[in-house]
């Protein structure tokens, strides 16, 4: 529950969300508070996950059992402001993992509820790009409501707040339906050239550092906090998927106003709004050199290893 002392370590830590990065924080965040005497890790599932009959879920909520993590139900969506506050107030840290599937108001939804509850440290979903750089009125909107919540938690000093940038999830740059790499063709289209660079972590990288962040000592407070699995243009794309497939890949260049034009024809189609943004090349790529993990020396997924372990096996 919220502890008074703002240096004390996180020991009750509210999860929220168990997808694609909630899982892999969750393993990590509770290996790491075994560390710590007196700690608990809860994660906050809406009862249809918890309810779910799907394998996938069953498989989910068994290991997040094993993991000695507590289920809470809960709902972004459906439960107020009041209602998200009365249970974050049980807790002195929590961490949000739901990805924008939520809806573009919940963001600042759940930040109002953390300030509420008077939250002693929260990590909002912000694990992606540059909110700050990119600026108001991009091609995703669902970013300006991003920048409301750090307006929100910077208008403030009751609550810390670390966000942690990550770029996009590597394996993204893959999924057919981003349209990045078509395997099947053996092309790269490069999102505004192929010159333009994009910083990309792997899920599983983003939960190591995160627990590693949660728990950093000096205590990490009111930052953003920058990780890279790779920082890479769509040129060196193509040349390492070549380098490693041993074949070529021909490339081609998706512009700005190429793909602001394919946007206007489906201006509520989500993919088309991020690939927009990224082919814009602001706040969606940063050096390595200068991210925790790089300044740590904790090793990370490069992108050349993921196709090697992911593609090429």
């Amino acid at each position: 529950m919220n502890d008074e002392n703002p240096s004390a370590p996180s020991r009750d830590i509210l999860i929220i969300g168990a997808g694609e990065l909630g899982m892999p924080v969750l393993r990590n965040v509770a290996r790491r508070a075994r560390e710590v005497d007196g700690s608990s890790v809860s994660v906050l599932l809406r009862a249809s996950a918890i309810e779910s009959a799907k394998t996938e879920k069953q498989r989910d909520l068994a290991e997040i059992r094993n993991l000695g993590v507590r289920i809470v139900q809960g709902d972004l969506v459906m439960n107020s402001v009041d209602e998200l506050a009365s249970i974050f107030a049980n807790y002195d840290t929590v961490i949000g993992c739901t990805g924008i599937t939520a809806g573009i108001d919940t963001p600042m939804k759940v930040a109002q509820a953390a300030l509420q509850a008077k939250l002693p440290r929260y990590f909002p979903w912000q694990f992606g790009v540059d909110f700050d750089v990119i600026g108001r009125g991009s091609p995703q909107d669902i970013f300006d409501s991003q920048l409301d919540v750090r307006d929100l938690l910077r208008s403030q000093n009751e609550t810390e707040w670390v966000i942690i940038s990550t770029g996009m999830f590597m394996n993204y740059l893959f999924e057919p339906g981003s349209g990045m790499v078509d395997l099947p063709l053996d092309t790269v289209n490069a999102l505004g050239s192929l010159d333009t660079a994009v910083t990309v972590t792997t899920p599983e990288d983003i939960g190591f550092l995160t627990a590693e962040i949660l728990f950093a000592e000096p205590r990490i407070r009111n930052e953003i906090v920058y990780l890279a699995g790779d920082t890479i243009t769509y040129r060196e794309l193509a040349a390492t998927l070549e380098a490693v497939l041993r074949r070529p890949f021909k490339t081609v260049e998706w512009t700005v106003p190429f793909l602001l034009d394919e946007l206007a024809t489906d201006p509520n189609n989500m993919t088309r709004k991020y690939r927009a943004v990224f082919a814009q090349g602001r706040g969606v790529a940063w050096a390595k050199d200068g991210t925790f993990n790089a300044q740590h020396s904790i090793p990370v997924t490069a992108l050349r290893d993921w196709i090697t372990e992911n593609i090429a096996a």
